[in-house]
Formats: structure tokens, sequence, C-alpha cells
């Protein structure tokens, strides 16, 4: 049941917003050179790997120089990329995650390996 509540959300969420993820997309390709989504393995259900949808906020590239977590007042974020974040914008392409079964409207927050990692065996329950 889960499940099908994911498929019929997303699908119905993807194409209503189908509109503001265009007009998105030209505002992040106008703002800074390179691709519009931004995409970061991270891990599901089952300890598996999969990769998450975002659109891109920081520069090309700019995940090569270390930090993964930044402040609002880093350099390597764009002009549009401030707003995106603000307004947690930039996490709308996740809706293709749910779609696909990568991830859930409903459950944990799917994190980074290398936090995973560091993770006690309750957490990882």
């Amino acid at each position: 049941m889960k499940r099908l509540f994911d498929i019929v959300v997303s699908f119905f969420s993807i194409i209503i917003l189908l509109p503001l993820f265009l007009v998105i997309s030209l505002i992040i390709v106008l703002d800074s050179r390179g691709g519009v989504l931004y995409k970061q393995t991270r891990v599901g259900k089952n300890n598996k790997d999969f990769k998450i949808f975002k659109f891109r906020t920081m520069f090309s590239d700019s995940d090569k120089k270390g930090l993964l977590t930044v402040g609002m007042r880093d350099s390597r974020i764009t002009k549009s990329g401030v707003w995106l974040r603000k307004y947690k914008i930039d996490e709308l392409p996740q809706i293709f995650n749910v779609f696909i079964g990568d991830m859930s409207f409903v459950g944990p927050r799917p994190e980074v390996r290398k936090y995973v990692e560091m993770y006690n065996t309750e957490q990882l329950e």
C-alpha cells in the first residue's frame, strides 16, 4: 500500500510540477555552466546504493573540492543556488527517486555512505 501511494502521488506531482521544473532548469542554465541536475550516491533500504537527484546549486565539480556539507555563504554556491536551497526547491527532483522506488515519501532520509559507515548496529536497523 505504501509503494502504491508513492507511485501515485509522485506520478501526479511530476505532472503538476513539470512546468516549474522547466523554469528552474532554465534559471540554472542561465546562471552557470554545467548540467541542471546534481546526482550523488546515497544509501537506501537494505544498505543499497542509489543516485539521488537534486537541482544543481553549486558550480560544476565543486563537490570534488572536499566538504560534503556547506553553509549558505559558501563561494561554491551559485546565485540561483542560494534561492533554491533557501526554499528547499533543490530537493524537488527527488520525486523521481520516489517514483522509481529508490526512496519513499515516508521513511528515513537516505544518507551518504561516509556517514552510514559510522552508524552503530541500532542505527542500521
